[in-house]
């Protein structure tokens, strides 16, 4: 018996593969366009109203099914368990707090920053900002079938932004070079030659964009504090922000070791004394082991009870 997942899945790619034959277009843009058509009432899938959760998974199946045939390297979704993960820390890290703003500055499609609305569903509020143009548009539709309250921004994230500053900043980092020189000089973790570090960049851009006191939950590479401008990185989280905590991320859920990521915690100073969060150093297990995950978890809330982080 299928799923309500797996119906909207078939749902969405059957109208999809239709228009993409019939109009000779992309799978990824027929997928848009099936959802505006949803979005709008014009179609729907036969589902008894499934959850925002499965909604979600079926247009992410549909997504990365898209993605696959695109050759485009920024056409890439952030894992689901990475999702839920990052779900359940901002949950423990808004301290309990009954409505949060979020910020999402590589959003791409919107499943990184749609999961961990959906797990605090009804006490958030987000904007994400996107250079590409048909990600910004399968964001903008998701949300809108979704009904979550986003505010969206075509743009290059590492210009000027006019977000409003965020309690949270959830994001996926897109890793490599920045090709805009003259705009890096903007920043202070800008490289003295060549084109900087695009990660790097975002986490300045992203610090800025946090309230004084708020967090920030970034997927990073896993030697992220092992690169030629580590130190350089190193200095300016020192100034800037205070790490929380790094979570390894399963080595399976990437290609190969050198692909792998972590979650990087930092929040942002305001001015309080008093002693700093111990860092919290663990590892995300596979989420198919109930035991190990439950372990995990239960040492995420040991370290949010001790540093104060009090449960919605």
């Amino acid at each position: 018996m299928e799923t309500y997942t797996e119906r909207i899945f078939n749902f969405i790619d059957g109208h999809a593969e239709r228009i993409s034959k019939k109009e000779g277009t992309m799978y990824l843009e027929a997928v848009l366009e099936t959802v505006r058509a949803w979005a709008d009432g014009k179609i729907g899938p036969e589902a008894e109203k499934p959850s925002k959760e499965e909604v979600r998974k079926g247009l992410q199946l549909a997504m990365l099914k898209g993605m696959k045939e695109s050759a485009q390297p920024n056409h890439q979704m952030t894992p689901d368990s990475i999702g839920l993960i990052a779900g359940y820390l901002a949950d423990r890290l808004s301290g309990g707090k009954p409505y949060v703003t979020l910020f999402d500055p590589a959003i791409g499609t919107g499943n990184l920053l749609y999961t961990v609305m959906n797990f605090m569903d009804g006490r958030t509020a987000a904007s994400g900002s996107e250079i590409d143009d048909l990600l910004i548009q399968l964001a903008a539709a998701s949300a809108e079938l979704l009904a979550q309250p986003v505010t969206l921004y075509h743009q290059d994230s590492l210009r000027p932004l006019m977000v409003d500053p965020a309690d949270l900043v959830v994001t996926d980092l897109p890793v490599g070079y920045y090709p805009d020189d003259e705009n890096a000089m903007n920043y202070n973790l800008r490289a003295e030659e060549g084109h900087s570090y695009s990660h790097h960049l975002f986490i300045e851009q992203s610090v800025r964009h946090l309230k004084k006191g708020g967090h920030g939950i970034f997927v990073v590479p896993a030697n992220l504090f092992e690169s030629e401008f580590a130190t350089q990185l190193h200095t300016f989280l020192k100034g800037e922000a205070e790490i929380l905590g790094v979570i390894a991320l399963p080595e399976g859920l990437f290609k190969n070791r050198a692909n792998a990521k972590s979650l990087l915690l930092l929040r942002k100073p305001d001015g309080r004394t008093g002693p700093k969060p111990e860092v919290l150093l663990a590892q995300a297990p596979d989420l198919k082991n109930a035991n190990a995950v439950s372990a995990f978890f239960g040492k995420v809330d040991a370290w949010a009870e001790q540093n104060g982080y009090k449960k919605a």
